[in-house]
């Protein structure tokens, strides 16, 4: 969390999209980072698609900087200028990890994407 913490106040990192494993392990670490002063906002499966709909426009405007989701609801996830794709949590598989990175990067922009390793 410290590291995390360390990168998401480095100047760049403007629009991050953040990978963890779980639902829980999403809320808790929004609510961390939350806490240490970071603009952020978790998506997973246990919120109502409205609810998912409204933060993901919060990121895409940019009123969230940092966004929390699992694998099953970053799929399909279309926003530009994500900045920084962080696995805070190892994907699982190959195919979940080019999914996961293929959020930045896009349309011939460039994007760094990070995982953590324990």
């Amino acid at each position: 969390l410290d590291t995390l913490h360390d990168l998401l106040k480095q100047p760049g990192f403007e629009k991050v999209l953040v990978f963890s494993k779980t639902k829980y392990g999403a809320e808790k670490l929004s609510k961390k980072l939350n806490q240490m002063g970071h603009k952020t906002e978790s998506i997973h499966g246990n919120k109502s698609q409205s609810k998912r709909s409204r933060v993901i426009e919060l990121y895409r405007k940019s009123q969230i900087t940092v966004l929390i989701a699992t694998d099953v609801v970053a799929r399909g996830l279309d926003v530009k200028d994500i900045t920084h794709v962080i696995n805070y949590d190892e994907p699982n598989n190959y195919e979940d990890y080019i999914h996961r990175i293929g959020r930045t990067g896009r349309i011939g922009k460039t994007g760094t994407a990070l995982t953590f390793v324990v």
